[in-house]
């Protein structure tokens, strides 16, 4: 029987609420805001594990038919497959790049690497495509701040919150991988990484690896990932 460690809060309003461990494998790691009057979702998860992250919103005292927003930081499907089951089950709003949004929306197997996972996916409706370089999602009394963040997908998009003087970065898929059949573009991906390194993140929310902190060990990661791929000035 495999162990789950179950959610747990990160920090005041976030939730660590899927992932490896806690909803199942296949699914990237899922965050959740509370905005108080509603909530949030990072990401979704591969699909499979969709009840096991409800349970776990609910766990922490949340109801998932709050969710008022997703914002799906690209197009992979680990991330995106469970987006439909919110949607059609509460009503959730679906965020996205635009550059991330054609597969999406076409249900491409290849480009969500729904292939790899055996999964059938069907064409997502998303309702806001954010074309900023930066843009806002409101959350209740939280203002997420999105960033376009290029590099594992033309459409990654990193978030932040600046919560008591501290800010929470969702830096979702840092470390890849790079395919480029799947328009992964490592040069703009080193401009990304000085783009996060630039926001002085005290906690940085990671898509696989999960939460690092304080701020020192959010820059040692990135760091460290540069290094990894030879890095080069942006």
């Amino acid at each position: 029987m495999k162990h789950m460690r179950g959610p747990y809060q990160v920090f005041e309003s976030v939730y660590h609420v899927g992932g490896p461990g806690i909803s199942g494998s296949g699914d990237c790691c899922i965050y959740l805001l509370d905005g108080g009057s509603e909530l949030a979702l990072i990401d979704t998860g591969c699909g499979r594990n969709f009840s096991d992250v409800c349970f776990n919103i609910v766990r922490l005292g949340f109801d998932p038919a709050d969710i008022a927003s997703i914002l799906l930081t690209h197009c992979h499907i680990d991330h995106v497959g469970g987006a439909t089951h919110f949607r059609r089950e509460f009503g959730s709003m679906l965020v996205a790049h635009e550059k991330d949004c054609a597969p999406l929306e076409t249900g491409d197997r290849l480009q969500t690497v729904a292939f790899l996972y055996g999964i059938e996916f069907a064409p997502l409706t998303i309702d806001r495509k954010l074309a900023l370089e930066v843009d806002t999602i409101p959350v209740g009394g939280l203002t997420l701040t999105v960033l376009s963040t290029p590099g594992h997908s033309p459409g990654s998009v990193s978030a932040y919150l600046d919560i008591d003087g501290n800010r929470i970065l969702f830096g979702q898929d840092i470390k890849g991988p790079f395919h480029p059949d799947l328009r992964a573009d490592i040069s703009e991906w080193r401009c990304t990484m000085s783009k996060l390194l630039q926001l002085r993140a005290d906690v940085l929310c990671e898509g696989h690896s999960g939460v690092w902190r304080p701020a020192c060990s959010v820059q040692w990661y990135i760091d460290g990932n540069l290094e990894h791929f030879a890095p080069r000035t942006c």
